[in-house]
């Protein structure tokens, strides 16, 4: 079939590879603009660019590119922009969309899962419409959740996507045949770094889940400290806020409970096991705080 592609992040590089190497005939990749990053302001190619460019397709970076190409349809995994309905009209398209539809529609629906606490969760590949994430599903594939770090999840999503959308594009019956979605909608907001904030009067369980996604940060006697890795403790005898050694792990004390450190990432330096960071900022354990 011919195909142009919408995407950016790694997490849809999988399903580029995996039409490419199930003979579709992809005539151009959209992708978003080089970035500038670093202090030197270097611009940067995203992943679906440089995946791209090892398997000599076609790159353009604005949606009417694709204009030019006789596409039979497009495929768009995160690209990271809404297709006008204009472009819809001319041009039918599935998407691969991390979540089980309706559940976590938007901009992050693998961090929003697991923030909630939801036992699994999915990849849908749907036909794309003109409002977000409503499409008729084609077909829908299913993965617990489990203790998996957002990193890991959406790695196990994409790599389930990919072969899904192969098997619906090798389907005239699954093609023909999207199923309306049925139940609850819930939105999957966009992540501010806030989200992040590591805070006292969180609950065990969201501190955990947290530091899941990655970036997870707080404030030990107002110098930030990012938390790398870190694991559930219940029922600490110790006033929410403090920070104290529990069973020889450096531990924010919350409400009922908290979280013992396992690696950090102090201000201004590399990631290393909370235990060396303890040691060598000698903080006072009767009056550290954490907020």
């Amino acid at each position: 079939m011919r195909l142009a592609f919408f995407g950016t992040p790694d997490a849809a590089v999988p399903s580029l590879r995996a039409l490419v190497g199930a003979g579709h005939d992809v005539e151009l990749v959209v992708t978003r603009p080089d970035r500038r990053r670093g202090r030197g302001g270097h611009a940067s190619a995203s992943a679906v660019k440089l995946a791209a460019n090892e398997l000599g397709l076609r790159v353009a970076h604005a949606l009417g590119d694709v204009d030019g190409y006789d596409v039979e349809r497009g495929v768009v995994v995160a690209y990271g922009a809404l297709v006008p309905a204009t472009l819809l009209a001319r041009v039918p398209m599935l998407n691969v969309h991390f979540s089980l539809l309706p559940r976590w529609r938007g901009a992050a629906p693998v961090e929003r899962a697991i923030l909630a606490g939801d036992v699994e969760t999915g990849v849908d590949v749907m036909s794309l419409d003109a409002t977000l994430d409503t499409g008729p599903i084609h077909l829908e594939r299913r993965v617990p959740v489990g203790d998996k770090t957002a990193h890991q999840l959406t790695d196990e999503l994409a790599e389930l996507g990919a072969s899904a959308l192969v098997e619906v594009l090798a389907s005239p019956e699954l093609l023909a045949h999207p199923r309306p979605q049925a139940g609850e909608a819930t939105y999957a907001s966009k992540l501010t770094k806030e989200t992040f904030h590591l805070v006292p009067s969180m609950s065990t369980a969201l501190l955990a889940r947290t530091v899941r996604l990655g970036q997870a940060f707080t404030f030990v006697d107002g110098r930030r400290l990012g938390v790398q890795r870190a694991h559930a403790v219940e029922e600490i005898d110790a006033e929410p806020g403090t920070v104290r050694m529990v069973n020889g792990a450096v531990t924010l004390v919350g409400d009922g409970g908290g979280v013992a450190l396992d690696e950090v990432r102090p201000e201004g330096a590399r990631a290393m096991a909370a235990t060396a960071w303890w040691s060598g900022a000698r903080l006072n354990e009767m009056t550290a705080r954490w907020t």
